[in-house]
C-alpha cells in the first residue's frame, strides 16, 4: 500500500494552505497602515518644523524691534529733557531781561531801558515790541508780559514737545512689538506640543492609537497656523 497522508493530516494540510492567503494579506494590510501612519507622521513633522521655524524667527525679531523701539523712545525722551531744560534757560534770561527793562522803566530811565532792550533776544523782541502795542501799562485787558503773547515761541520748546511725541509713539511701537513677539512665543509652545505628539506616537504599535495623536496634532498645528495669519509680518 503506498504510503500517504491520513486523513486528519490532510485536512490540516489544506487548512494551514487556505490560511496562508489570508495571512499574507493581512500582513500586507498591516504594512499598508504603517506606512500610512509613517507619511502622515512625516508629513505632519515637516509642516511643523516650518512652522515653528517661522514662529521662532519671528519672535526673535519682534524682540529685537522691541528692544529698539524702546531704547529709542528712551533717546528720545532724553533729547526731549535737554530741549526742554534749554527752553527754561532761555526763558528766564528773557524774564531776567525784561525785569531789568522793566526797572529802568520804572526809574524812568530811558538809557537804561535801551540798554536792556540791546540785551533782548530777536525773538524775544518780537513779543515784546507786540506787547508794547498792546499799551499794557493803561489797557487793563492786556496780557502781564511778553512771554504772555502768541508771538513769543521758544525753538526749543516746540522741539522739546515734537521729541515728547516721537517717544511717545516709539515707546507704544516698543511695546506693540513685545506683544507680537510674546504672541509668536506662545504659538511655538503649540507647535512644540505637536511634535511631542507625534514624537510619543511613534512609540505605539496600534495605528488607531497614531491616527489620533496625527489628527490632534493636526488640529493643533492648524490653530497655530490661524493664530500666525493673525499676526503681523515680520517688522520692517
Amino acid at each position: 500500500m503506498p504510503e500517504g497522508l491520513s486523513p486528519i493530516e490532510a485536512g490540516k494540510e489544506l487548512h494551514e494552505h487556505a490560511q496562508q492567503p489570508h495571512g499574507h494579506t493581512a500582513s500586507t494590510g498591516g504594512d499598508r497602515h504603517s506606512r500610512t501612519v509613517q507619511i502622515g507622521e512625516a508629513l505632519l513633522l515637516s509642516l511643523v518644523t516650518i512652522a515653528a521655524a517661522w514662529s521662532g524667527y519671528a519672535a526673535a525679531k519682534w524682540g529685537t524691534e522691541s528692544r529698539f523701539e524702546l531704547a529709542q523712545a528712551a533717546t528720545l525722551r532724553n533729547l526731549a529733557t535737554r530741549a526742554d531744560l534749554s527752553a527754561l534757560s532761555t526763558r528766564n534770561f528773557d524774564s531776567s531781561t525784561f525785569n531789568a527793562w522793566f526797572i529802568a522803566f520804572t526809574l524812568d530811565d530811558p538809557e537804561k531801558q535801551a540798554i536792556a532792550e540791546r540785551r533782548f533776544r530777536p525773538e524775544f523782541k518780537v513779543a515784546f515790541d507786540a506787547w508794547m502795542a498792546t499799551d499794557p501799562f493803561h489797557n487793563p485787558r492786556a496780557p502781564p508780559g511778553p512771554t504772555y503773547m502768541p508771538q513769543y515761541r521758544l525753538a526749543d520748546q516746540a522741539k522739546a514737545e515734537a521729541l515728547d511725541r516721537e517717544a511717545v509713539a516709539a515707546s507704544a511701537a516698543g511695546h506693540h512689538a513685545g506683544e507680537v513677539g510674546d504672541n509668536y512665543i506662545r504659538i511655538t509652545v503649540f507647535l512644540a506640543a505637536v511634535l511631542f505628539l507625534v514624537g510619543i506616537g511613534s512609540t505605539f504599535k496600534l495605528p488607531t492609537i497614531r491616527y489620533a495623536l496625527i489628527g490632534v496634532g493636526s488640529l493643533l498645528l492648524i490653530l497655530a497656523t490661524a493664530l500666525i495669519l493673525q499676526q503681523p509680518g515680520l517688522p520692517g
